[in-house]
């Protein structure tokens, strides 16, 4: 098609390519001026401070922020958003958008970074706060996380994994066969926490006499077994266990030891006397009975006790009033109290001294420390010496001991013993630097003097005077010594 002339011309005047005039050159210096202006024009905006007064920041619908219609919707949003958020939000996996209207920030605000006048929050504030917060959706786990839940453990990983601490399920062996694996190699691990925690899931899910079987043939799980139900006080499964393994001795012991629970005397001394018909040991035998005579005896000495204390005529409950029961005491305890209160009893009472050591065949030593220190504690000191007294075939009496003439002296010390009681004792102690060691301690002058004495030692002897109370007995036995010619004294 032929343009015509007229076309032609606003062609050339229309299109942004000029014919060549001699004007161009004004036109190119023209372009450059307005470019280069603009580009001034640019960095002054970019450099300029945030003083923006003559800015007017609009929202997303158009309105001036901080309006009376923008503050409105903003309260209404806000309140909306509040009514509809709970207060443990569940994480979404479609992201909530922003809405313009209900967005307060202008786009010269979201690109500077400041808001105008402080009073509206950055655009990092705001996608932190809370009103407007987006939730992202949990990521799913590895799969290979899973693992540890799902129970697709081996035995050996299983076991492994049970002695690094680590969460392992063990409902994935169901079978007798799988179970017996496992817990044999717990076993082989040397893990008595891995041989226990396997030892539960078997008593949860095995019946007793399977388990029973089982452990028979493996002692180091059926011990681990027996702590186990003895830790937290299974004693009904445990007493089957014993009887199941045709352990009757244990099973007996197990059924002895409830006694502990019977807080009745009486009926605890019933309960001891139906277990002596059980198959003990003969040690064991031996020691229920005791147990059962020593019960037996304790009720009847405390009834009459009671009754003579409440009555008020024996002087020795008056003086020395009873803290405690004697019931369910050891037998040592039981016989300090009755050398305490019936020492002096004839031995066909069940009370006696005499008759207890006869009755449970307490040792001469055991016997003499427990009346020693009953006695020394009443300041009986006759019945002390009573207890030392000893005759030869001569039909001469001197003081013997079962004990130490030194743990003696120190049983008597803690019992406030006087000086002159000491010194008896002190003075028949064989070693001769032990003896004026315990001299000097409890003040024994006599013995400290009279081994002076013996040593010759002059000097001594006169350091000794100046300890001595001054015009005592103790300070004209030295001066007479001193004064003594017929003593050789080596210094």
């Amino acid at each position: 098609m032929i343009k015509s002339k007229v076309d032609e011309e606003d062609y050339w005047h229309s299109s942004k390519f000029k014919a060549f005039t001699f004007d161009d050159e004004d036109d190119e210096l023209s372009r450059l001026k307005e470019s280069r202006q603009a580009v001034n024009n640019i960095r002054r905006l970019v450099e300029e401070d945030d003083d923006e007064d003559d800015v007017e920041k609009v929202s997303w619908s158009g309105e001036p922020v901080g309006s009376i219609s923008w503050s409105v919707k903003e309260t209404a949003a806000s309140s909306q958003r509040a009514d509809r958020e709970p207060a443990f939000p569940k994480i979404s996996t479609v992201t909530p958008s922003i809405s313009r209207s209900q967005s307060g920030y202008s786009l010269s605000s979201l690109f500077k970074g400041k808001p105008k006048g402080g009073n509206f929050q950055t655009f990092s504030d705001a996608l932190t706060d809370s009103s407007v917060r987006l939730y992202a959706p949990e990521l799913r786990k590895p799969k290979s996380e899973y693992k540890d839940y799902v129970s697709d453990w081996s035995p050996e990983e299983t076991v492994q994994r049970l002695q690094q601490g680590k969460a392992v399920s063990l409902e994935k062996f169901r079978t007798l066969q799988d179970k017996l694996l496992l817990l044999d190699l717990a076993i082989a691990a040397h893990d008595g926490n891995v041989i226990t925690a396997v030892l539960i899931y078997l008593k949860r899910t095995l019946c007793k006499e399977v388990l029973f079987r089982e452990l028979e043939s493996r002692q180091t799980a059926l011990r681990h077994f027996i702590h186990y139900l003895s830790e937290t006080q299974n004693q009904r499964l445990l007493l089957e266990l014993h009887r199941a393994l045709g352990r009757a001795e244990d099973a007996a012991l197990l059924q002895y030891k409830e006694h502990l629970s019977i807080t009745d005397e009486n009926k605890r001394r019933d309960f001891l006397k139906n277990c002596l018909s059980l198959p003990f040991s003969a040690e064991d035998l031996a020691h229920v009975q005791d147990h059962y005579t020593l019960l037996e005896r304790q009720i009847i000495i405390e009834v009459t006790d009671r009754q003579a204390e409440r009555g008020g005529k024996v002087e020795i409950f008056q003086k020395f009033p009873r803290k405690a029961l004697i019931l369910n005491m050891p037998l040592i305890t039981t016989l300090y109290y009755c050398c305490f209160y019936h020492y002096a009893e004839p031995e066909g009472t069940f009370s006696s001294p005499l008759n207890i050591r006869q009755t449970f065949k307490i040792s001469e030593k055991q016997y003499f420390v427990t009346a020693l220190a009953a006695r020394a504690k009443l300041k009986a000191w006759l019945d002390v010496d009573a207890l030392f007294a000893s005759r030869n075939w001569l039909g001469f009496t001197r003081k013997k001991s079962p004990l130490s003439f030194q743990r003696v002296v120190d049983i008597l010390q803690k019992n406030s013993a006087p000086t002159h009681v000491l010194q008896d004792y002190v003075a028949l102690v064989d070693d001769g630097e032990l003896r004026l060691t315990l001299a000097q301690k409890h003040k024994c002058h006599n013995i400290v003097i009279n081994t002076y004495r013996d040593m010759k030692d002059r000097q001594l002897l006169l350091g000794y005077r100046g300890k001595v109370v001054r015009g005592s007995v103790e300070e004209r036995k030295i001066d007479d010594l001193l004064s003594n010619p017929q003593i050789r004294w080596k210094n």
